[in-house]
């Protein structure tokens, strides 16, 4: 940049180049794609540049100045500086729930899991329901928030969860994975904990467990190696669990609980009575905040009273449950009733008040008082499991429709999923509804726990319409998330809920769906099963045909191909027409017909658009010259394709394996498995895979 340009004072030096590569493109005039195109960079790497999340190299620098006639010289100094600064810090995340502000004594405990978690990584917490195991387990993390740069983590595992089954140890892993960013986890178990343990071992994260069922659940969850660590709790006491010593935890002693009572109810000072008080609630810390709650709402009491209200109730939690709730009035105890019954982890106002039928927000914040209710950060609420299994049973008992309201409630999530899929691209959808795309799939990312819960629940109540639309509307997510374990059992059950509604179209997208899901998982034989339920079309003979080429049967996918094309050309999609002579190409030319291949090929691209155009670049890139295989690796680059890059850099390794090149073709081959490492393509995986061996075998290695 020359002398004249305009000083911009900012921090780092990452920054200070980030603001001059800024000026570079505001100096250009062009589009981020064009100025990428110009200075012979991916559009996906110089955004990188752009945003400071990547340094770029020398070669990359000298490249935009050359595209605004430039000197570089003068950015050497700072890029130098950027460079050996190191990757930029990646952002804080910490998704625990908030610290009581009147967590009261525990301190052996406290400092007894503290030293473990620094000497060995991982400690549980266990003792009786409602003692208060998490309120410490959350209290430690947010104390040892400074030692955990990377931030925290937390997962409950549902394992004493009224009305849900405990969270299996390999879904639990792919939400703790997502939660560090890894998406695409693998499909195995094994290879899925190890992965856990690898990423954990490169950050400093505190990870809390919550309601573990027993050690088998934990166990693939614990941290290897490294600076993180895992905190995990329990009502039963993991013995058998060696890396994550125990410390159990008993009801709070008598001064303790006099405390934590006082604070409760907003008492001065204390008499007599109290001691009353503390012998029915048992020094758990949850009957004792009810309690005084109890007491602070009645003002008129005192604590005399108070104890003899307790007394007259049979059981030491339906006596302090139910004194919560006398305070109430009829709509908010009906709330609390209803809150029993609905599915997921928390929530927020919108299915509390599609189960009241009113607005629940202020019901909602009474019942926080009441400590019948958790707001876990703002808008966001959950119940403690004694609590919700007390309200779900007063709700079988009173409500003389509760599946009304569950209904209600499970239509909510339906709805809103529905209205947030429509804000997000889609290759069949030209026309998003008008929102943030990046709002749309945080909604999705927050909700996921809570949308798979009201699924289930739907498939119990036989909500059919639910079961069948829910799949579809998390459609986009699913495919940006694919290795969900969740998505093909709601696939198969979405589509039986279809047929059952009469509704055979939706049928038949929900098996190719499902055909999709398990295909990309290398359930080659079950995706083909699915596809042959589904009613044909064009789309569904070509994805039998992949299925088929997958399988090393080229000559049905060549029919399946030809099959698809035919019905393409009849609809008049281009499109569809192109892709399939792309693909017929490709089996023609597996078929050993390289001329017939390349014909193929060039018929695909006289029809296909932009990076339509790679399948039959890649296949005449094979069948007559390499450069097309540049070309289309250009055009996967440009448009942030990885799995189409994957592909492209596999073909290429065998274009120059073919041409004796072997050490460029294995760097190839090695680049293909790197971009398909964050990837759930376990097929796409194998395929470059064999590709790298026969290339290995061809060298005698």
């Amino acid at each position: 940049m020359g002398r004249d340009d305009t000083v911009v004072h900012v921090s780092g030096p990452r920054e200070r180049l980030v603001a001059q590569l800024a000026q570079i493109k505001e100096l250009s005039g062009l589009s981020l794609r064009a100025l990428a195109r110009d200075a012979g960079l991916s559009s996906s790497s110089l955004s990188r540049y752009l945003t400071g999340r990547l340094v770029p190299p020398w070669e990359a620098v000298v490249a935009l100045c050359r595209v605004v006639r430039r000197d570089p010289r003068p950015l050497r100094a700072v890029w130098t500086e950027a460079a050996q600064a190191g990757p930029a810090a990646p952002p804080r995340r910490n998704d625990l729930p908030a610290d009581l502000f009147d967590f009261t004594g525990r301190e052996d405990e406290c400092a007894r899991v503290e030293e473990l978690l620094r000497t060995a990584g991982a400690a549980t917490v266990d003792g009786m329901a409602g003692v208060g195991k998490t309120s410490l387990a959350l209290h430690v993390a947010h104390r040892l928030a400074s030692a955990y740069p990377d931030g925290g983590r937390y997962l409950d595992l549902q394992g004493f969860t009224p009305g849900q089954e405990p969270l299996d140890p390999s879904a639990a892993l792919a939400r703790l994975l997502a939660g560090l960013e890894v998406n695409h986890p693998p499909a195995d178990a094994g290879e899925r904990a190890a992965l856990w343990r690898s990423e954990l071992s490169r950050r400093r994260v505190l990870v809390v467990l919550d309601n573990a069922a027993d050690a088998e659940q934990v166990r693939p969850l614990l941290p290897g190696a490294g600076k993180s660590a895992v905190l995990v709790t329990s009502r039963n006491r993991l013995v058998s669990l060696e890396a994550a010593p125990p410390v159990s935890l008993a009801p709070l002693a008598d001064a303790d609980a006099a405390t934590l009572f006082g604070r409760a109810a907003g008492l001065s000072r204390t008499d007599d009575a109290v001691g009353d008080v503390l012998r029915e609630c048992g020094g758990l810390p949850l009957a004792l905040r009810m309690a005084g709650a109890r007491l602070r709402h009645r003002p008129g009491w005192t604590v005399a009273v108070l104890a003899e209200r307790l007394r007259d109730n049979a059981g030491r939690f339906d006596a302090v449950f139910g004194m919560s709730l006398q305070q109430l009035d009829p709509a908010r105890r009906r709330l609390f009733r209803l809150l029993g019954l609905l599915p997921g982890a928390d929530f927020d106002t919108g299915p509390a008040t599609a189960l009241a039928g009113q607005p629940a927000g202020e019901m909602l914040e009474e019942l926080v008082d009441a400590h019948l209710v958790q707001e876990t950060s703002p808008g966001r609420y959950r119940m403690h499991d004694l609590i919700r299994r007390y309200a779900a049973d007063l709700a079988a008992e009173e409500e003389t429709r509760p599946g009304d309201a569950l209904r209600r409630a499970l239509d909510h999530y339906l709805a809103q999923a529905i209205a947030y899929d429509r804000i997000l691209p889609a290759p069949q959808r030209p026309r998003p509804a008008a929102g943030d795309p990046a709002a749309a799939m945080a909604w999705f990312d927050l909700e996921y726990v809570n949308l798979v819960a009201a699924f289930d629940a739907a498939v119990r109540l036989g909500a059919d319409e639910v079961v069948a639309g829910l799949p579809g509307a998390m459609r986009v997510w699913f495919f940006r998330h694919r290795g969900t374990d969740d998505q093909t059992r709601m696939l198969a059950a979405a589509a039986e809920a279809a047929g059952r509604l009469g509704r055979d179209r939706e049928r038949s997208a929900l098996l190719s769906d499902l055909g999709f899901a398990l295909a990309a998982a290398g359930r080659l034989a079950e995706a083909l099963a699915a596809y042959q339920r589904a009613e044909p079309s064009a789309a569904l003979a070509l994805r039998i045909g992949f299925v088929r080429r997958d399988l090393g049967e080229f000559a049905p996918a060549r029919d399946e191909f030809r099959r698809a094309r035919e019905l393409f050309e009849r609809d008049g999609n281009r499109a569809g027409q192109a892709q399939a002579l792309a693909f017929d190409g490709w089996a023609t030319l597996h078929l050993g017909d390289r001329s017939a291949a390349a014909e193929l090929a060039r018929a695909s691209l006289a029809l296909a658009e932009g990076p339509a155009r790679i399948p039959g670049l890649v296949t005449l890139g094979l069948a007559e010259d390499r450069s097309f295989l540049d070309e289309a690796l250009r055009l996967a680059e440009e448009n942030d394709l990885p799995h189409q890059q994957a592909w492209c850099h596999s073909c290429l390794g065998i274009a120059l394996r073919e041409a004796g090149r072997f050490d460029e073709a294995l760097a190839r081959h090695r680049r293909a498995l790197e971009l398909l490492e964050p990837l759930a393509e376990a097929q796409l995986e194998a395929d470059c895979r064999r590709a790298y061996a026969e290339t290995l075998e061809r060298m005698a290695r």
